[in-house]
């Protein structure tokens, strides 16, 4: 029987979990954080008041077919233009989706164009019906005062702080939902966070209030896949179990119902079964690292790992 799953998450981190998930089934629907503000993505937000599309981009290759016509098309999406004129830096796959809405006047229409063109195993969504900013109260924003709290916006400078992220919000504070996501929250047999940067592309889909209650209320059970690098990044000095604390401080009426963890992350895994108990979460560790790339996901381990949990 087809499992219906929905992934929410963005950029690599999502991207892992969909080369994985579409080894299982052909039911699979990305939801994708809307918050890029950097690089090409933020370069075509702000010309032409669009979604970033750089992470749905990331989401449909990653679900292409596994064909030579999937895999050219994968290849044309990304395919990044180098020199310096004015395309320098922009991905061929986010010019041809901001194209592609202005002629039909519709994002998820656009998006299901180009996860036809790709022959794509599964459907690609945003979180939100429009472009967030994300803002976090940072300690340690600014290196001359480390312990000072900061209030930063934006995608691109919270991600690339050299502080610790204390919490995060976004703007608008409810916005314009995307009913499909929705729709296909309330309709999944499971759904999947991360992995992915923790503050930037996982936590900000718990503060869309239609999705977050969509994330309540559905029958789906709930899996959470830690990240191979809890201790990197946004998350510079925490924990697997401080992923879980934080997990719960920004969506308090949530549960778990599995926690994914590679063993590399699990240096005390009483501790963090108990924190996992804590979310109503059974605690799984299972190797899912690539053994000759630190901090990859290996797609055929977290597909086995995947298929374990879910059947």
């Amino acid at each position: 029987m087809q499992r219906r799953i929905v992934a929410l998450g963005g950029g690599h981190g999502l991207a892992a979990a969909l080369t994985a998930l579409r080894l299982l089934t052909d039911d699979v629907t990305a939801v994708v954080t809307v918050a890029d503000d950097g690089g090409s993505s933020g370069r075509l937000r702000a010309d032409f008041a669009v979604l970033p599309p750089g992470d749905l981009r990331m989401a449909l290759s990653a679900l292409c077919d596994d064909s030579d016509w999937g895999h050219t098309w994968r290849d044309v999406l990304q395919h990044r233009f180098s020199g310096t004129g004015e395309l320098q830096g922009h991905a061929l796959g986010n010019l041809m989706i901001v194209s592609i809405w202005e002629l039909l006047g519709d994002t998820v229409a656009g998006l299901d164009l180009v996860g036809r063109l790709l022959g794509a195993r599964g459907r690609v969504l945003p979180m939100a019906a429009e472009p967030l900013e994300i803002i976090a109260e940072i300690v340690g924003h600014e290196p001359e005062r480390p312990h000072e709290r900061s209030l930063v916006r934006g995608q691109h400078r919270v991600a690339s702080s050299p502080g610790r992220v204390l919490s995060i919000g976004i703007v608008p504070t409810c916005p314009l939902p995307c009913t499909e996501a929705v729709e296909a929250v309330e309709q999944a047999d499971w759904v999947m966070l991360g992995p992915g940067s923790w503050f930037t592309s996982v936590m900000p889909h718990l503060l869309v209030p239609a999705l977050a209650d969509a994330l309540v209320a559905t029958p789906a059970r709930r899996l959470l896949n830690l990240n191979l690098e809890v201790h990197k990044g946004e998350t510079r000095d925490f924990r697997a179990e401080d992923h879980l604390v934080s997990f719960a401080e920004h969506a308090p009426d949530l549960r778990l119902d599995v926690v994914l963890a590679d063993p590399s992350v699990v240096p005390d895994e009483r501790a963090l079964r108990l924190v996992a108990r804590d979310l109503g979460a059974e605690l799984v560790v299972a190797p899912v690292a690539a053994r000759d790339e630190p901090g990859v996901h290996d797609a055929l381990r977290l597909a086995a790992a995947l298929r374990d949990v879910i059947s």
